[in-house]
């Protein structure tokens, strides 16, 4: 079975074609600059090289087809009809409370959907629009949604609801959400059978920090808390998200500096975090060399992002119990040593002792890094989301 996964974002396409029988990922690329000047696809040939196709992109139908066209040519294809792709797979950001589980895309599943808009403005209408477009241009072929919040709608009431009037719940479904659940479930479930221990008798922490980042508390196989909340600015300090805030303080912002509600949707998205911070860069390889050299504010930026972390590890240790696995994965989790370090220094307490030459050497791969008289084990899983992709839809296809 051959699935095609796209995560359609505002201006890019992200895709992967799998073969299902044998795991391998047979195609990817990116659109870029969708309804932009100078937009193009960017693909991998399997010598390595790097391929730039560039052409007037104006929407997500047209940037999806020019995939297929890729897909499909003489030169760089690697099927020779649409027919041979049997589903599609879409990251679909915010599924709300209506969507607990990945579910096959139908007329009526659409129209829930698009009323989850307003929850996730900003990224639901690409990921529709990526749906849209493939029942266009490919017919009835299967497909399905698989949202980055759906494996957090197992938490408790007491971990996703704000001590708001429950009438804005009510009225407008203001909770917690959580989102980068595609990630916590794929990695919690492969660091376990990794490790070769039971997935649903586990504590787990799973630490997904990318230039967007997120901590889930798993327990019996569910996600009982994480650190984003409705949006995905709450939580952990972030490229350029704010991550926790007093409420208080965005209404002083606003007053102050005499601005309305998209101005401060902007700065606490866009303008803050490690970039708002350092004024230096959201990249943590940026802020890195800046440290190197001296630059104080890179320095406290990376520090304020340590111990959000760190208290974000312990906090989720008390709320299960104690903790048997932390994992690290995402773009700097993966591949940053000096993260991992710092979060989990000053934890032997816990039972977390890492071995320090064993994080030094791992960049992106997968492997404990923890002493064999640690408690906890602490483990690197590169995150794998358009597989999980690829799987769901596989199994509900064939289902």
């Amino acid at each position: 079975m051959k699935i095609l996964v796209l995560n359609c974002g505002s201006s890019s396409i992200k895709y992967k074609l799998f073969n299902m029988e044998s795991k391998e990922v047979v195609a990817q690329g990116v659109v870029e600059k969708i309804g932009l000047k100078g937009s193009f696809l960017k693909f991998p040939l399997p010598n390595g090289d790097k391929v730039v196709l560039e052409g007037e992109i104006l929407e997500h139908q047209s940037g999806i087809e020019y995939i297929l066209g890729v897909l499909l040519s003489e030169k760089y294809g690697c099927i020779k009809s649409l027919d041979e792709i049997d589903a599609v797979g879409h990251r679909v950001v915010h599924g709300g409370e209506e969507f607990n589980s990945s579910v096959y895309i139908t007329d009526e599943v659409i129209k829930k959907m698009e009323e989850c808009i307003e929850l996730a403005p900003l990224h639901n209408p690409p990921n529709l629009a990526g749906i849209y477009a493939v029942k266009e241009l490919m017919g009835d072929i299967p497909q399905v949604g698989v949202f980055d919040t759906a494996f957090h709608q197992t938490m408790p009431p007491e971990s996703y609801m704000y001590g708001l009037p429950y009438s804005l719940y009510e009225k407008y479904s203001i909770r917690r959400y959580g989102f980068h659940g595609t990630s916590h479930r794929y990695v919690s479930r492969q660091a376990c059978e990794a490790l070769g221990v039971p997935y649903e008798s586990q504590r787990i922490i799973t630490a997904h920090i990318g230039n967007g980042g997120s901590l889930a508390a798993i327990k019996g196989g569910k996600s009982i808390d994480t650190s984003m909340g409705m949006t995905p600015v709450e939580g952990l300090l972030m490229g350029t998200r704010a991550g926790d805030v007093d409420a208080g303080i965005i209404s002083f912002i606003m007053e102050k500096e005499n601005i309305g509600t998209q101005a401060i949707s902007t700065l606490i998205n866009k303008h803050s975090g490690l970039l708002g911070v350092s004024g230096v860069s959201s990249d943590m390889r940026e802020l890195q060399a800046a440290i190197a050299s001296g630059n104080k504010r890179a320095q406290l930026a990376f520090d304020i992002f340590i111990h959000r972390v760190k208290k974000y590890i312990g906090a989720y240790t008390a709320v299960l119990g104690g903790l048997d696995v932390l994992i690290f994965t995402g773009g700097i989790g993966e591949n940053s040593s000096i993260t991992r370090e710092l979060a989990c220094k000053d934890l032997e307490y816990m039972g977390i002792e890492l071995d320090l030459d064993k994080n030094n050497e791992i960049h992106g791969d997968e492997a404990v890094i923890s002493t064999p008289e640690s408690k906890v084990t602490v483990i690197v899983v590169p995150t794998d989301e358009e597989y999980m992709i690829a799987a769901d839809t596989m199994t509900i296809v064939n289902k």
